[in-house]
């Protein structure tokens, strides 16, 4: 039984009843209709009280008639006492069964709607009546043992004792011995035998209907079921449907041989049956020896097996599916065990299989998707090499996109050629134990790479529009040929490798398409801005903003008539024109008034239409017509708009390629992977546009150019092209305003229930090269440079230590103002030789985080001046007390483990300190 949360313990009587009569079992492939209401299972329980006690009477009667030698008066006195008797102990037996039965009845009764509530009383009230239920027998069991067997012993003793007192009946001490030994040791264990296993088999259906109305058992339910183990059920019968009679035997014929000598006159004494009584005694301690050695080991031979099954099935329960039981017999547990580790192995290869899909869901560079679908793959199946063909409908061969083992970067061949051509051109899956036999298999490729190939399997992969757009190939099965389940993961893993294709495509397009977009909305001066069918305004780009002297906050959702009504009805009347007509409607040189400031504005508008030809809403280009603003329209069509600023104050010589000291940052989204897959590319576009309105407007506030978007990532430079006293600051300024701004943003995300989003911020500061790069066609204005890989790598390490802004030594040097910082390492980037000293900027936590680091900075750098000097025990002792202040600080987390580290194993002597990323 799995643990699982009830999912709804108030469920209304309507939707969770199940009508009597609904619940079937299966009797040797047979099936019976059984009724498991409520009133019917009461029916069979008194039935089974009634059977069973009767079982235990007639082996009561049985015994007594055949040694105990009961005169008729002393049969008749016996019935007619224990008859008038009966209720004596019949009365609490009840009392006590229909107590151990409420909770399974109520529940019953709640599911037979017999009650007027919306539901069960309480949200344990069906985990009760299942517990209840499957407790059941196990508590008749102690019932009669304890209960049921003693009451009766004592009232046929009682009955027996009086009839002797008030009616002289002449009953015998032995024949007092001999009866309630017979009730309490062979009449109440039957008795309790008999329930235990029939009522095991008669809760079958009523705990199938309790499971159907509650689901899996919270953990808590399932420690309240009493676990009767098999040992323990074999080790009961031995003891007392064997070895009790037998002891019983061996006595009471010695004693009834005694009995009958003295009745036919002689006189013997128990000494003189020393012989007998000892012959008795010990074939009964070796009988009853043996027995209850063979009982014992057949328990446990029956048992063993079941005990680890079940504790593994427990260990399974838990989650871990690595668990492996080892075959070392002969017997039906064999085939179990067999079974168990084949379900263990398919359960864990399904998960690997869900993780695979749930890794690569998100990933949208090509290679490295169909790299790891096909590497699972191979591990999945076994095998030693995996191959992905794409079909190239242009020159119609199929081509290597992935071929691992291989050095060789592509293979082609003719789609109709070999095994995978042959799959490609049928659409039949190929399953080849030997392929040197088979006449399409080419042996030159064998040949060439020294590979031997003993066996293929090769599925087509298609597309989701059923045609055929490759074939994915593996080969040698280790330990024996590829099997039907092998055939099926396979495609399995070929639907998975069509869809990453086409949603990495998608993704990709989309990506294109945005890039584009975004691209001629920043190449153009001209502003843009699109109305819908009601006359809203919905988007705006940033030239628009410029030219109307607003923000995107002060025009997005206004209403364009109310908007424009002031001195500027022009813009809405040629919105009119356009309504009436249809035809785009162009406005030329109009004066745009926005306060006391007008400007010269053409306006051009059109209708923007879907594919059906039906109105979307309005589409208004604005161009600003004064001398500087045309000479912005021209230079804009191949550089950004800070670039084009100050060129109209310093002239082109200020673009080309020359080197300078500018303060580069990087920031990027982190888990952009994951995110991107929960949301869809259309909620990651949106997503990626709220962020970057965000962020760009805090690097252009601060001065700095907007270099690039990598993806979700961001490259912005302060001091490009012309450089300034304070661009360092301005860099970490941006930064930590990124960061603050970044808060703000996912408070409102958080607000509708999007998931907040984290960055990380790299800067440094150093010379690079920055000027136009590009084609005669194409330019744009970057820089390139050590220090520019360095910002992009302290962005990278900001996961590593756990921190939002990481800035180089060279940074901090460059600093004019005081800034809250701390020293963090001195590393190595992978690809540098030179180590660099790695500072956490912290001015943005002041705010809302904590109100003084003076204390905890004060730790802190002590035990890093600690462990600078090697002094590796006042380190540790230090950056404990550090991390009692602050337990989140992974930078001390890190420290104090590496501490620990050299305590145990110190460094070299000609140790640096510096400690070397291995990754990017």
């Amino acid at each position: 039984m799995a643990k699982s949360k009830n999912s709804n313990p108030t469920r209304s009587a309507k939707t969770s009843v199940i009508k009597p009569g609904s619940l079937w079992k299966g009797a040797q492939g047979s099936t019976v209709l059984v009724d498991a209401s409520a009133p019917a299972v009461r029916k069979r329980l008194i039935a089974l009280y009634v059977q069973a006690s009767g079982v235990a009477v007639l082996i009561t009667m049985f015994l007594a008639f055949c040694g105990l030698e009961f005169t008729g008066r002393q049969w008749f006195l016996m019935l007619v006492g224990v008859t008038f008797g009966v209720p004596a102990y019949v009365i609490p037996d009840v009392m006590v069964l229909r107590r151990q039965f409420a909770p399974v009845g109520q529940a019953l009764s709640f599911l037979d709607g017999k009650h007027g509530t919306s539901g069960p009383p309480d949200p344990d009230f069906y985990p009760r009546g299942l517990v209840r239920a499957l407790n059941l027998p196990f508590l008749f069991f102690l019932r009669i043992n304890f209960l049921h067997g003693p009451l009766a012993t004592l009232l046929v003793v009682i009955v027996l004792n009086g009839a002797n007192f008030f009616f002289d009946a002449g009953y015998e001490t032995w024949q007092f011995l001999l009866l309630a030994f017979s009730i309490l040791f062979f009449a109440s264990p039957a008795h309790a035998i008999y329930e235990y296993f029939a009522l095991s088999r008669m809760m079958i259906p009523v705990v199938e209907r309790l499971w159907a109305a509650q689901g899996n058992l919270e953990e808590c339910w399932q420690s309240k079921i009493k676990s009767i183990r098999l040992k323990s059920k074999l080790f009961y019968l031995s003891v007392f449907m064997t070895a009790v009679p037998l002891a019983f035997l061996a006595w009471s014929t010695v004693y009834k041989a005694h009995l009958l000598v003295e009745k036919q006159g002689l006189v013997v004494g128990l000494s003189e049956f020393g012989s007998i009584i000892a012959w008795a005694s010990g074939l009964v301690a070796v009988s009853i020896s043996l027995v209850l050695i063979i009982g014992y080991l057949l328990a446990l031979d029956a048992t063993h097996g079941a005990a680890d099954l079940g504790e593994a099935m427990q260990l399974v329960r838990k989650g871990d599916l690595d668990v492996e039981l080892r075959v070392a017999g002969t017997d039906e547990y064999a085939d179990l065990y067999r079974g168990f580790n084949h379900m263990t192995t398919e359960l864990r290869d399904e998960l690997r299989i869900h993780a695979i899909t749930h890794e690569l869901a998100g990933v949208i560079n090509l290679d490295t998707l169909i790299s790891k679908v096909m590497n699972a793959a191979t591990e999945l199946l076994d095998a030693e090499r995996s191959t992905l063909f794409l079909y190239d409908e242009e020159t119609n061969e199929l081509w290597s996109r992935f071929a691992e083992g291989l050095e060789t970067k592509e293979i082609r061949f003719s789609a109709e050629s070999g095994i995978a051509g042959s799959v490609l051109t049928t659409g039949k899956v190929e399953n080849i134990s030997d392929p040197y036999s088979d006449s399409r298999f080419n042996q030159d490729i064998d040949r060439q790479t020294g590979f031997r190939t003993r066996s293929i399997l090769c599925v087509p992969i298609l597309h989701k529009r059923g045609t055929r757009i490759g074939v994915a190939q593996i080969l040698n099965k280790r330990g024996g040929a590829f099997g039907a389940t092998d055939e099926a993961r396979l495609q399995s893993f070929a639907a998975q490798i069509s869809a990453s294709l086409e949603n990495a495509r998608l993704f990709q397009g989309v990506l294109e398409m945005k890039n584009y977009s975004d691209s001629i909305l920043r190449s153009t001066t001209d502003g843009i801005m699109t109305l819908n069918r009601s006359g809203r305004i919905v988007t705006v780009n940033a030239a628009a903003c410029r030219i109307l002297r607003c923000t995107e906050r002060d025009v997005i959702g206004k209403d364009s008539i109310s908007y424009f009504g002031d001195g500027n009805t022009w813009v809405t009347s040629s919105v009119d024109r356009v309504k009436q007509s249809g035809d785009a409607d162009l406005v030329l040189d109009e004066s745009f008034h926005r306060g006391e400031e007008a400007s010269s504005v053409n306006l051009r508008t059109t209708e923007l239409v879907d594919g059906e030809d039906e109105s979307l809403g309005f589409l208004l280009a604005f161009e600003d017509m004064t001398g500087e603003k045309r000479l912005k329209t021209t230079m804009s069509r191949y550089m950004s708009k800070e670039v084009a600023d100050q060129l109209l104050e310093s002239g082109a010589e200020a673009l080309t390629g020359r080197s300078q000291k500018v303060t580069v940052l990087f920031s990027d989204i982190r888990g952009f992977t994951s995110l991107s897959e929960e949301l869809g590319a259309r909620e990651t576009v949106a997503m990626l546009n709220e962020y970057f309105e965000v962020m760009v407007e805090i690097v252009h506030k601060r001065g700095g150019i907007l270099d690039k978007y990598i993806g979700d990532a961001i490259m912005a430079l302060f001091g490009a092209p012309f450089e300034s006293a304070g661009d360092a600051d301005n860099g970490l300024h941006t930064a930590n305003e990124m960061m603050r701004q970044l808060r703000s943003l996912n408070k409102v995300r958080e607000g509708r229930g999007a998931k907040p989003i984290e960055i990380g911020v790299g800067l440094c500061t150093g010379e690079v090269v920055a000027g136009n790069i590009g084609s005669p066609k194409r330019l744009d204005y970057t820089a390139v440079g050590d220090h520019v890989n360095i910002a992009s790598r302290l962005e990278g390490a900001t996961k590593l230590y756990g921190t939002a802004i990481l800035l180089s030594e060279f940074t901090l040097q460059d600093l004019q103002e005081d800034h809250l910082v701390r020293e963090i390492d001195v590393i190595r980037v992978k690809g540098k030789n030179r180590p660099v000293r790695v500072y956490e900027a912290l001015d943005h936590l002041v705010d809302e985080t904590v109100e003084d680091f003076s204390a905890f900075l004060k730790l802190y750098t002590r035990a890093l001046a600690a462990a600078k000097n090697r002094e590796w025990a006042s380190a540790i002792e230090t950056f404990e007390e550090a991390l009692a202040m602050r337990p989140t600080d992974v930078v001390s987390k890190l420290h104090l483990n590496r501490c620990q580290a050299y305590l145990e194993t110190p460094p070299a002597e000609d140790w640096d300190g510096v400690w070397v990323m291995e990754s990017k």
